[in-house]
């Protein structure tokens, strides 16, 4: 079985190799590693159990991910940057759009609900920071069961497809994540396909997928709205209609401004637990180096055992030989 240490050698050397060719197009990086991944996870299948493969090529994907990041996230050979900045365009002018257009059963004026929706929010917009495929889709994961939590504390029942698409929908667009377009780019290039294609993970994305296509065909027709209200309201000439009246009494002003002011509240506290989360990268980053090293099995020990065993009883088979011929006769002197 090939050792933590052989592993850790193989990676560094892949990477080293890869750094060389970062101006080739974004596809063939893509192969590059999807190969890599396949040969090395094909080994240790062989030589170890499933799990134990599995925990292994988590380090490689963590490991090779964190070292080619500068060089494979939204690179410069694709449109990604472009994709995110058109996004990114399309979400802002979509932000109008409420629960209620989305048939969404979603209500955040239940506290508990609110909660949920925050919580999700900051799982979203965590996912741009994260440097390792695998850790993009957690977070893609999480979100989604804050989603599910959030339209159970609302209806009190099993949540079906029809309540979760348009709720993350609306997620989605409430959180406008940076870089949106590159991250789900940079999972399918770049993540371990064997993990991406199984699980609850695999699940979420695709989901995460299709929100994103919605999103960038919505019309009037999906939101039940007419042609004429859907383009007054996407231009800004029309405010929809449950926004509150520029003329009301001053109490709605007064409550627009404790929305305001809630609404920043939220934000500091979601910016405090990003900045808390990313501490948690460059601690774990420490130890993945040491985690691929310290992979080892005890057959590698007992090998070593035994080698150094054997070179002990060699040395003193020489020596036993160097004693008995003492008896022979000095050398002839010339």
């Amino acid at each position: 079985m090939r050792s933590g240490r052989k592993i850790f050698k193989h990676c560094q050397a892949f990477t080293e190799s890869m750094v060389g060719k970062w101006n080739m197009g974004a596809d063939e990086m893509s192969e590059c590693v999807q190969d890599f991944y396949q040969h090395l996870s094909e080994h240790l299948e062989v030589n170890c159990s499933s799990d134990h493969a599995q925990d292994v090529m988590d380090d490689v994907e963590k490991y090779v991910m964190t070292r080619l990041y500068r060089y494979v996230f939204c690179p410069e050979t694709t449109d990604d940057e472009k994709k995110d900045l058109a996004i990114q365009k399309r979400i802002k002018d979509l932000h109008w759009v409420t629960t209620e257009m989305l048939c969404s059963p979603l209500d955040e004026e239940i506290p508990e609900v609110s909660d949920y929706v925050s919580k999700a929010i900051i799982d979203l917009s965590e996912m741009e920071l994260k440097q390792v495929p695998k850790d993009k889709l957690r977070c893609r994961t999480s979100c989604s069961k804050h989603v599910f939590n959030a339209i159970k504390a609302k209806t009190n029942k099993t949540v079906s497809a029809d309540d979760f698409l348009p709720t993350l929908i609306y997620i989605v667009l409430k959180t406008n994540p940076p870089r949106l377009m590159s991250s789900i780019q940079y999972i399918i290039r770049f993540g371990n396909s064997r993990k991406l294609m199984s699980g609850e993970d695999d699940y979420y994305f695709t989901t995460l997928c299709c929100v994103v296509a919605f999103i960038e065909k919505l019309d009037a027709q999906s939101l039940n709205l007419s042609s004429e209200q859907f383009e007054l309201y996407m231009s800004g000439q029309a405010p929809p209609p449950h926004w509150p009246k520029t003329n009301g009494a001053s109490s709605s002003s007064s409550s627009s401004g404790s929305a305001a002011l809630s609404q920043v509240h939220t934000r500091l506290v979601q910016l405090k637990e990003l900045k808390e989360r990313q501490g948690c990268v460059t601690e774990n980053a420490g130890q993945l180096k040491s985690n691929l090293i310290d992979w080892t099995d005890e057959l590698e020990m007992q090998n070593l055992s035994s080698a150094t065993a054997i070179g002990s009883a060699a040395q003193s088979a020489i020596d036993s030989d160097i004693i008995e011929n003492e008896l022979l006769p000095p050398p002839l002197q010339p």
